[in-house]
């Protein structure tokens, strides 16, 4: 799996935008923003709308940090698309849904596991380079605020404690 400093690899994929329309998006697209990509193992499932909906409502929070949130996962920008029609808290989807149904990112990144993405985020910078991962067990959903968090810290590019939030004291700091 790639990790920490490895460059984000290069994609192309036919994504659902916000306005259910079909886009294809690749590292280009957002060049001048940090990326939050979360793949999510299927459509129609039971613990991958809560994160969609968590990400929706925070997508402010993310846009403010000049961070632009994708979602992606194996199924076809047609699932997505119904998926979004069937479920209305998914019908307005700030973001987009990326497709891999060739299983290309998710094979580059080392996340396929039995045909589908694993519940993996990674944090990408203006380089493209990976600044955090977090992968969970299928059964978990991931922490939206944490990621965030995570997002603040980095672009902060100081020495963040423990449960650094902004406002807190950076470690440099604490010794003044």
């Amino acid at each position: 799996m790639l990790s920490i400093n490895d460059k984000f690899p290069e994609f192309n994929l036919t994504a659902v935008t916000s306005s259910n329309a079909f886009e294809q998006i690749s590292n280009d697209t957002y060049a001048t923003k940090w990326k939050v990509f979360f793949f999510y193992p299927k459509n129609f499932t039971f613990i991958c709308p809560t994160e969609l909906i968590r990400f929706n409502e925070m997508y402010d929070d993310f846009a403010n940090q000049n961070t632009q949130i994708m979602g992606c996962s194996t199924d076809s920008e047609f699932s997505h698309l119904a998926w979004k029609k069937h479920n209305t808290k998914l019908s307005n989807l700030k973001y987009s849904l990326l497709s891999d149904i060739k299983h290309d990112l998710s094979s580059k990144l080392g996340i396929l596991s039995e045909g589908v993405s694993q519940r993996a985020t990674f944090v990408v910078d203006l380089k493209d380079e990976i600044r955090f991962v977090m992968v969970t067990d299928m059964s978990v959903g991931r922490n939206v605020k944490e990621v965030l968090r995570v997002v603040q810290a980095l672009q902060a590019n100081k020495l963040c404690g423990c449960e650094w939030k902004p406002g807190d004291k950076y470690v440099s700091d604490l010794n003044d």
